[in-house]
C-alpha cells in the first residue's frame, strides 16, 4: 500500500525539521524521515553544539590558568577531560529535548526513522514502505571528507563524528586541517592539556577568511603552544600500537598518539536513490536553482547537501525560502549578499561580505575602516585587547567585515544588518553606542577613518567663514 502525502522531507537536521514543522502546522500533510534514530541532525549531535560546549570548558581552563598567572590563584587545579566532555552530553541532552519527534508529532507530522531512497520520481521507500508526495525537500546535510592519505585508514583517526566520545586526553592530538573545525579543536585540546600540531596544505590557517586576520589567529595559537605547518601535506602514516608517525612532504615527520581529520565535508547524497528519481548532483552536492528547486521542479533541496554554505543558519534561512515556494507558491529566491559567518576560536572570528582580497579581484574601489580592540576600554578591562575590527565600504557602505577579537561573533551582527537594509556607514557613526561596550569597535573604525576629513581645507574654511559671517 502506497502512503500519500503532500509533502515529504528527507533529513532531520535543522534545515528538515524547520520546513517539516511549518508545513504540518500549516495543515499540509507531511513525513519526515531520518537514516539516525535521531533528530537534529550533525549540529546538535557532532558539530556546533558539542564543539561549542566544549570550548567552553576548554575556556574555563585558560581562564584558571590566567587567574593563576596574576596572581589571583594560588595554584592550578587538575583537569579532569572526562568532566568536560560529561558537561558536552548534558548539553546535547538539555537541547535534545526541542528535537523530540513526538513534539513533531504533535504538530502532525509523520516523523519515520530508516534509509529513504527514491524509487522514481514521485515515490520514496523506507523499511519496506513506500511514500509516494507531491513535493519533496531533501536535506541530508554533510559529512566529514577524508583526504586520500596512504595508510590514513589503517591508521585510525578522529572527526567531528567521533572526538566528542573520546574521554581520554590525547598526549600529543594531530590535525590534520586548519579550517574552522581543526582551529576550533586544536585549541581546545591544547588548553586541555594535550600537545597539539596542526597541519594544513594551504599557505595559511582559516583560508577564506581575511589574510592579517588569519595571521593575527595564527600568532596566537603558536604562542598557546599548537605547533603549525602551513604549506605542507602528509603523504603517510605509519603506526605502531598506539603511536602514529605522520610524514610531512617537507620530510619532517611528527608522533602523535591521535589523528583529527578536518579537511572540510562533503555532501551526503549516495544511497538517495537520486539517479531514480532524475535529480542532477555533483561532487559539491545537489544542483538547485535559486528557488531551491532541482532538476526535478519539485523535488527541493536546502542545506550542506546544495550548498553554497555549510552553516545551520544558512540551512534555516533555505528552509524558509523552500517554504515559501512549496507553500504558498510564492516564487522567493536566495540571496547570499549577506551571509554572516563565525569561527569560535578564542578570541572569535567573524566575517561578512566580501574580504579585501576579493574586492580587489573584482575591480571594486573601496577604503579599509579599522579600529584596534586595544583601544576600546571595555576589551581593556576585560584583558581581551587582542584584535581588532576591519571595515570595507565603497560608495559609503559596507561591502565586507572582518572581526578579530572577544565577541566578534556578536558584534559582526551590526555590520551585516547595515549591509542588509543597505545603510550608509554614517548611520553607524551617528548611533550612540553604549560605553563601555565592545560594540563601540564599529563607530570608532568609521569615525577614525573619516578623521581626515576635519583637516581637509574644504571643511575648514567652511569652519571658518560660518564663524565669521554668523553672529
Amino acid at each position: 500500500m502506497t502512503i500519500k502525502q503532500d509533502l515529504l522531507v528527507i533529513g532531520g537536521g535543522p534545515g528538515g525539521l524547520v520546513v517539516a514543522s511549518v508545513a504540518a502546522q500549516l495543515g499540509l500533510k507531511v513525513t519526515l524521515i531520518e537514516k539516525a534514530g535521531f533528530l537534529g541532525g550533525d549540529c546538535l549531535h557532532s558539530g556546533c553544539i558539542p564543539s561549542k560546549a566544549l570550548i567552553h570548558m576548554a575556556r574555563t581552563a585558560a581562564v584558571t590558568r590566567t587567574g593563576v598567572r596574576q596572581g589571583l590563584l594560588s595554584t592550578m587545579p587538575e583537569i579532569n577531560f572526562g568532566k568536560a566532555l560529561d558537561h558536552v552530553n548534558r548539553v546535547i541532552e538539555k537541547i535534545q529535548i526541542h528535537d523530540d519527534p513526538e513534539r513533531f508529532r504533535s504538530y502532525g507530522c509523520d516523523v519515520r526513522f530508516g534509509r529513504a531512497s527514491f524509487v522514481n520520481q514521485h515515490e520514496v521507500t523506507v523499511e519496506g514502505e513506500t511514500i509516494a508526495a507531491k513535493r519533496f525537500v531533501i536535506a541530508t546535510g554533510s559529512m566529514p571528507a577524508i583526504p586520500p592519505i596512504p595508510l590514513l585508514e589503517r591508521a585510525g583517526f578522529e572527526t567531528n563524528e567521533t572526538i566528542f566520545k573520546r574521554h581520554s586526553l590525547p598526549a600529543h592530538l594531530a590535525v590534520i586541517g586548519g579550517g574552522p573545525i581543526g582551529v576550533e579543536l586544536a585549541q581546545c585540546f591544547v588548553r586541555f592539556g594535550s600537545k597539539v600540531t596542526i597541519v594544513e596544505m594551504a599557505d595559511r590557517l582559516l583560508i577564506n577568511e581575511d589574510k592579517t586576520v588569519s595571521l593575527l589567529l595564527q600568532e596566537i595559537l603558536e604562542k598557546e603552544g599548537i605547533e603549525i605547518f602551513t604549506a605542507v601535506q602528509v603523504t603517510g602514516i605509519h603506526r605502531e600500537g598506539d603511536s602514529r608517525q605522520l610524514k610531512l612532504s617537507n620530510h619532517m615527520t611528527i608522533d602523535c598518539d591521535r589523528i583529527l581529520v578536518a579537511t572540510g565535508r562533503r555532501p551526503v547524497v549516495h544511497d538517495l536513490g537520486l539517479e531514480a528519481a532524475g535529480v542532477d548532483f555533483g561532487r559539491q552536492g545537489i544542483t538547485v536553482d535559486r528557488r531551491l528547486r532541482t532538476s526535478q521542479k519539485h523535488i527541493y533541496a536546502v542545506g550542506d547537501v546544495c550548498g553554497p554554505y555549510q552553516f545551520t543558519h544558512m540551512a534555516e534561512y533555505q528552509a524558509g525560502i523552500a517554504l515559501a515556494n512549496i507553500v504558498f507558491r510564492m516564487p522567493r529566491k536566495t540571496d547570499y549578499r549577506v551571509v554572516p559567518r563565525v569561527v569560535y576560536s578564542d578570541p572569535e572570528v567573524a566575517s561578512v561580505g566580501i574580504t579585501e582580497a576579493e574586492a580587489v579581484a573584482q575591480g571594486i574601489k573601496y577604503h579599509v575602516a579599522e579600529f584596534p580592540m586595544a583601544d576600546i576600554d571595555r576589551a581593556v578591562t576585560d584583558d581581551a585587547a587582542v584584535g581588532f575590527g576591519r571595515i570595507l565600504v565603497s560608495k559609503g557602505r559596507v561591502i565586507g567585515a572582518s572581526l578579530i577579537g572577544a565577541h566578534a561573533g556578536e558584534l559582526i551582527h551590526e555590520l551585516a544588518l547595515a549591509m542588509q537594509v543597505n545603510a550608509k556607514v554614517k548611520a553607524i557613526s551617528a548611533l550612540a553606542h553604549a560605553y563601555p561596550t565592545y560594540a563601540q569597535i564599529h563607530r570608532r573604525a568609521i569615525n577614525k577613518s573619516q578623521a581626515h576629513l576635519l583637516q581637509s581645507r574644504k571643511v575648514r574654511s567652511l569652519v571658518w567663514l560660518l564663524n565669521r559671517l554668523l553672529p
